[in-house]
C-alpha cells in the first residue's frame, strides 16, 4: 500500500551539495583575504540583487547551535532584515537575536554593527558588487589580470581625478581598500565609518555577491588598509558634535531624521540594536 510522506526542505533549504560548493568556496576566500572567489550561485526564493548571496553564505554556514542576528542599514525591523530572519528561522529553527552581543552568525546589508566582532562570530555582508576595479575597468578579464599583475594604477588615478576635480576622495560606500597587503576588494556599501572596523578584527568577514557569483573575505587579524594619499589622508564621515537623540551616543554612525512634531533636524543611531542597549 502507498503511503504519502510529508514533503519538507533540506535543513537550511539549499541541497547538501550546493553547501558544500559554497563551504569550499568560503575556504577559498578565507585562505586568500580579499580575493574574489567564483561560485555557482543558486536561484533563492528572493530577486536577485536583494541580497542572494550573503542569504547563500548564511544558509551554508548555520547550524543548530547558532543564533542569528539580520540588519539592514543597521535596523533589525526593516522589511529585507525581517523577511530574511523568517526565512532562515523557518527552514533552521535556529534561535534569533536582535542583539550583536548574543548572536554567532549576522548577516547585514550596509552596515556593520557598532559592537566589536568577537572571535566565535561571523559577519555576512551582502554585496550587490563585488569588483572594486570596475569603477575604471569594464571587462572582466582584464580586471582579473590586473589583480594578478597587482597593478592598480588606474584606481590610484580615479582618486588623483577626484583630487583634482573636487579636492577631495568623494568616494563614500565602497570605498576601495588592501586586503593583506596584496588584493584591493570592494567593503560592501558600507559608510567609510565603519571600514576600519574590518581592520585586525577578531571576528571573521564574509562577502557574498549573488548576482555576480563571487565571494570573499576578510579573515580574523587581517591589515585591511582604505586607499589613500599621504597628503590626502582616508577619513571617515563628520557629523559635527551631534548625538543621537535617544540614547545621546556621540560616537556612533548616526543617521539624520526628522521630528513629526516640529521639524527639527534631529540625528539617531543607525545600529538600533546598540541604541536600545545604550539606553538602558
Amino acid at each position: 500500500m502507498f503511503q504519502q510522506t510529508e514533503q519538507k526542505y533540506n535543513y537550511a533549504f539549499l541541497d547538501e551539495g550546493s553547501k558544500r560548493e559554497i563551504r569550499r568556496a568560503t575556504l577559498k576566500a578565507i585562505a586568500i583575504p580579499g580575493y574574489q572567489v567564483p561560485f555557482a550561485s543558486r536561484e533563492m526564493p528572493i530577486g536577485r540583487g536583494w541580497g542572494t548571496g550573503g542569504l547563500q553564505l548564511t544558509l551554508s554556514l548555520i547550524g543548530e547551535a547558532d543564533c542569528l542576528k539580520v540588519i539592514d542599514q543597521g535596523h533589525d525591523d526593516s522589511v529585507n532584515a525581517v523577511s530574511i530572519k523568517r526565512l532562515v528561522q523557518s527552514c533552521t529553527n535556529v534561535e534569533t537575536t536582535d542583539s550583536t552581543a548574543d548572536a554567532t552568525l549576522i548577516q547585514t546589508r550596509h552596515r556593520v554593527p557598532e559592537r566589536p566582532l568577537r572571535a566565535d562570530q561571523i559577519l555576512v555582508l551582502q554585496v550587490p558588487l563585488p569588483e572594486p576595479l570596475r569603477r575604471v575597468e569594464a571587462k572582466e578579464q582584464e580586471t582579473k589580470r590586473l589583480h594578478a599583475e597587482m597593478d592598480y594604477s588606474s584606481m590610484w588615478l580615479r582618486l588623483y581625478e577626484d583630487i583634482v576635480k573636487w579636492g577631495k576622495i568623494t568616494i563614500g560606500a565602497d570605498y576601495p581598500s588592501m586586503a593583506h597587503d596584496r588584493y584591493i576588494f570592494n567593503p560592501s556599501p558600507i559608510p567609510r565609518y565603519d571600514l576600519l572596523k574590518l581592520n585586525q578584527s577578531e571576528g571573521l568577514y564574509l562577502f557574498g555577491a549573488g548576482r555576480e557569483k563571487k565571494i570573499y573575505a576578510i579573515p580574523p587579524y587581517t591589515s585591511v588598509t582604505p586607499l589613500q594619499f599621504e597628503d590626502y589622508p582616508f577619513e571617515v564621515e563628520a557629523f559635527d558634535g551631534q548625538s543621537c537623540h535617544l540614547c545621546g551616543s556621540t560616537d556612533t554612525f548616526l543617521d539624520e531624521i526628522y521630528s513629526d512634531q516640529t521639524g527639527r533636524k534631529l540625528y539617531q543611531c543607525s545600529d538600533t540594536s546598540y541604541c536600545v542597549e545604550k539606553q538602558r
